[in-house]
């Protein structure tokens, strides 16, 4: 059966349940106007969630049991929503058996070292998930741009970062690089908002101030990223950002399908 709203939308007896249940009035209650049609998309975006958080619980128990070892990149512009995508990925899995590693800015003693050892010093034991925002891949796209690193380091990283990751791999350990992409307009937008919340301006850093600026050496400096590093062992997983359900979504459902966990 389908109803029709005032709105002139058509809902049928599902959509109807779906809009009385708590998740569906809470979703209609979330602005001072009601947008059914709005609510109505992000009751079935969040169910969608559920049920891929679910076997992302699974994956988990998985990795967990037969002792193997999980490491994700979220790589992407300032503002991409990496944060945000790894948020929902590890919203509800066992929290002592992943880790979020946002390494800052490298110490004196780390930048005497082979570029790569803090990093391998992040890595995931057996039963353990690792997920990286921002990873070694500083040093082919944001560390260039903002002269953060001679174009002797870069090049050096350019020639072993494959052999890095094939040793990772080599190892067991089940390795995903993502890549958030979102368009100029979209991260000048979403700088507005954060600069404008005096609950996450404290996110905006002068590399981020700069962004817009060195759009354009962003671009070339990533794709020789791709060019290099977008291999058939390790791939880059581009996810169209500008849609933050949509890309977290996306995500989510790459890792179920690409890891071969057992429910």
């Amino acid at each position: 059966m389908v109803k029709k709203a005032s709105s002139g939308l058509q809902l049928s007896d599902e959509d109807l349940e779906m809009l009385n249940s708590p998740l569906g009035l809470k979703m209609l209650l979330a602005d001072k106007k009601t947008n059914v049609e709005k609510a109505l998309r992000l009751v079935k975006s969040e169910i969608t969630f559920r049920e891929l958080q679910a076997e992302v619980i699974k994956l988990q128990n998985w990795v967990i049991e037969k002792n193997k070892k999980v490491v994700i990149i979220f790589e992407g512009r300032d503002a991409a929503g990496k944060g945000g995508a790894i948020r929902r990925v590890t919203e509800h899995i066992n929290p002592r058996q992943y880790r979020i590693v946002a390494l800052p800015k490298p110490t004196t003693e780390e930048e005497g070292q082979w570029y790569f050892q803090r990093y391998v010093n992040q890595l995931p034991k057996p039963g353990e998930m690792v997920f990286f925002d921002r990873s070694w891949y500083n040093r082919a796209i944001v560390e260039p741009v903002n002269g953060f690193c001679t174009k002797a380091q870069y090049q050096s990283f350019m020639s072993q970062v494959n052999s890095f990751e094939n040793m990772i791999m080599d190892s067991g350990i089940f390795l995903i690089k993502f890549y958030f992409s979102i368009s100029k307009e979209e991260q000048a937008l979403r700088f507005k908002q954060i600069q404008s919340d005096p609950l996450r301006r404290w996110k905006m850093t002068d590399v981020d101030r700069r962004a817009q600026e060195l759009w354009d050496q962003y671009t070339a400096f990533k794709l020789k990223m791709f060019e290099h590093t977008n291999l058939k062992t390790s791939p880059w997983v581009i996810i169209e950002a500008d849609k933050k359900i949509e890309a977290r979504l996306k995500a989510l459902q790459y890792m179920i399908n690409f890891i071969p966990y057992e429910a």
